[in-house]
């Protein structure tokens, strides 16, 4: 479906004090907002990037360890 709209993308940060560790958050409206905190590993398809997702959820996901 082709439409002029921009695509919007969620902001997306390294987390703070945390090498190779990045954070991407987004909002759904009036419902909870939510963060995901992801990592690169070794391509496992030469040319593709290899995500490792750590944690999904709340933001409370980046309390402990």
């Amino acid at each position: 479906m082709a439409t002029n709209e921009p695509v919007r993308t969620p902001p997306v940060k390294r987390v703070q004090r945390v090498s190779g560790i990045y954070e991407l958050t987004w909002s759904m409206g009036a419902g909870p907002a939510g963060r995901a905190t992801w990592e690169y590993g070794p391509e496992l398809r030469p040319g593709t990037p290899h995500v490792i997702w750590r944690r999904i959820g709340t933001h409370s996901i980046l309390t402990g360890p």
